[in-house]
């Protein structure tokens, strides 16, 4: 069994391999795992650009979500990572609240922000949940902050195009999630148990490479020190 650093070393190696060929790839505020891993796609690729909101050293954007979003428009963001409170089975996210239908949630949170814009115009979209559990991946979202597929007739460049968990990677093909990757650990049969929505798997189903050596020093030294102006704690637990 791997410990929670193993597993945090694991994910972050496996987000920095699903942004190559990336230009220019956005990391929304408290989202530590998905900015370790563009740090790190970043120092195998040094021509990739790396926008960290939150972080004086690793944010070129002068007017914050603002300028984001004009990127975003204008073509010149690659990829940009969501979460949510839910993910259901057709890639839509829920940002806003659980417990019920919208307007009568149960808990709510803060909101969407930018999410259904980005979700529209970022090729390269990578939702992103570490907690595998049948309460967070859902057939059916409470509420639609972020689509995960167009109505007909509606034209978008962006959408969702991997899902990755503390268990597995999805990819999102023809409006549905197929099992790409398992982790270290993990079965078939684990993952339907802790997934709410149906999906497809092919077979055999490939494992999720453990980060070699080289991997974990880049990690633990450079990335760590990279992330520790945004995220001083998590960087201090990368480095061990």
């Amino acid at each position: 069994m791997s410990t929670s650093g193993d597993r945090r070393e694991l994910l972050i190696a496996a987000i920095a391999e699903l942004l190559a060929g990336c230009r220019h790839v956005a990391v929304g505020a408290a989202s530590p795992l998905p900015a370790a891993g563009a740090l790190l796609a970043r120092l195998r690729d040094p021509g990739l650009t790396v926008s960290l909101l939150g972080s004086a050293a690793h944010n070129t954007f002068t007017d914050g979500g603002k300028e984001l979003f004009d990127c975003a428009a204008q073509g010149r963001i690659d990829a940009f990572f969501l979460s949510g409170a839910q993910i259901d089975g057709a890639g839509n996210v829920n940002l806003l609240g659980v417990g019920g239908r919208w307007p009568r949630l149960e808990r709510r949170f803060q909101g969407c922000f930018g999410a259904p814009y980005l979700a529209y115009l970022i090729p390269r979209l990578i939702l992103f949940r570490e907690e595998h559990t049948p309460t967070t991946l859902v057939e059916r979202v409470d509420f639609v902050s972020a689509p995960g597929t167009s109505p007909p007739r509606v034209h978008r460049s962006g959408g969702p195009a991997f899902l990755l968990t503390g268990r597995c990677l999805f990819r999102f093909e023809r409006g549905r999630f197929r099992l790409l990757r398992l982790h270290p650990g993990e079965s078939l049969d684990g993952v339907r148990a802790a997934t709410g929505f149906a999906f497809a798997a092919d077979w055999p189903i490939e494992r999720t490479a453990e980060p070699d050596a080289t991997t974990r020093a880049l990690i633990r030294g450079p990335v760590a020190r990279a992330l520790a102006d945004a995220y001083p704690r998590f960087a201090d637990r990368l480095a061990g």
